[in-house]
């Protein structure tokens, strides 16, 4: 994201000034041994909170003594902290200051931070030194099928094949002036993929480069002469929170952040269970960002799945293979009830711990004007019968699975 330059202050200058911070907050960081919990702007310079990153579960847990309402407080106050993506407020500071028992620390700065570089631009800064709490963004995870059995020469060359996928997915849809703004770090068989925009919009903008990645590689497969030369692959995708945060490399915090939390534990679990081909959404219900509105919507499973379906007429026309889209369908299957209309189906997963993971099964119908449809996904009838599911509380719809 582009950050104009405060008027009056010329390019230069901005650049000169973000050095000046980003020095700072590196001294501070101590390669890595401290963290930035929180800060507030000073008339010239910042006031922040920094402490060694063990505090975080120091505080959390305490002495090992504390009663679970203390715990419960603690958590909160922690959650709360670590979800805030802006400056806090003077008094909010010092409340959160003394309830961590760390003293503030003060960073000199040569100007005033709204006029020398702008708080949204100082926030961007000091996320790559800190640790954030984010609820609400989605992520995809896809798993090559039989990956450990392949030699490593095979391994890089489907690993290959699949960024190549990404990144044509990724063209087509910028072609249609969708640019998301994805990162991914690999599982070792395959990638985690994120949008790193937040909100309905750029969650919907996520499930739609999941879309194309899985026809780009449908395609390739169909291509290959060597059918081990691409991946058979499971596709994941959910919406859960997760810690976003900036590795070490070398002696800088990297550029680009890494995720790890409840939503890659879920989606872990998930494609565990998933059947080569088989595309899984994980079941939430969570508040997301609608910039159409500017509220915070709740939504769940069901309701982002229905949205994702107008954005796609827009993408009509768009070409596959040489051959133009006349209309993608995406939906989650289910049963067809005695009056000819089809449910939804919820699965349950249980996982080596006995936890039990909530999924829906997707179907991708891309139909071509000119070339052969192309079927992603499992329908409900190539899964197994006795697999555990109930019909989840929604209306029959009468799409085809």
């Amino acid at each position: 994201m582009a950050y104009p330059a405060p008027a009056g202050l010329s390019e230069t200058q901005l650049r000169d000034n973000i050095i000046l911070l980003d020095q700072a907050l590196y001294t501070l960081w101590n390669l890595g041994d401290n963290l930035l919990f929180g800060w507030t702007p000073a008339p010239r310079g910042l006031r922040a909170i920094v402490a060694p990153h063990p505090m975080l579960t120091e505080f959390a847990l305490g002495d090992g003594n504390l009663p679970p309402a203390e715990l419960t407080r603690r958590a909160r106050l922690l959650d709360k902290l670590l979800s805030n993506q802006e400056h806090l407020e003077g008094a909010a500071f010092d409340e959160v200051s003394a309830a961590l028992g760390v003293a503030p620390r003060f960073i000199e700065l040569p100007f005033a931070p709204e006029q020398g570089l702008g708080l949204p631009l100082i926030a961007a800064i000091a996320a790559r030194y800190g640790v954030r709490l984010v609820e609400d963004r989605a992520v995809i995870l896809f798993d090559a099928v039989g990956f450990s059995l392949l030699t490593p020469l095979q391994q890089v060359v489907q690993l290959n094949s699949l960024s190549c996928s990404v990144n044509a997915a990724y063209a087509k849809l910028l072609a249609q002036e969708i640019n998301i703004n994805f990162a991914r770090t690999t599982t070792g068989d395959g990638f985690y993929i994120w949008n790193r925009m937040r909100g309905v919009e750029a969650n919907v903008e996520l499930y739609q480069l999941m879309q194309f990645i899985l026809a780009d590689n449908a395609l390739a497969q169909e291509r290959a002469t060597r059918p081990e030369s691409v991946p058979k692959l499971r596709a994941c995708f959910h919406v859960g929170s997760h810690y976003e945060f900036y590795q070490s490399e070398g002696l800088n915090p990297t550029s680009f952040s890494y995720l790890v939390g409840q939503v890659t534990i879920e989606l872990a679990r998930m494609v565990e269970n998933a059947r080569p081909g088989q595309i899984l959404v994980g079941k939430f219900n969570t508040l997301m960002h609608d910039e159409t509105t500017g509220d915070d919507v709740r939504i769940d499973s069901l309701d982002f799945v229905e949205r994702t379906r107008a954005p796609l007429r827009s993408l009509n026309g768009l070409k596959l293979a040489g051959s133009e889209v006349d209309e993608i369908a995406c939906y989650l299957t289910g049963r067809r009830d005695e009056t000819g209309l089809w449910g939804i189906s919820e699965y349950q997963i249980a996982d080596k711990h006995g936890l039990i993971h909530r999924v829906y099964n997707a179907k991708i119908n891309i139909h071509r004007r000119n070339g052969e449809p192309i079927y992603l996904g499992l329908r409900e009838e190539d899964l197994p019968p006795d697999a555990p599911r109930t019909v989840a509380d929604t209306d029959f719809h009468p799409l085809p699975t």
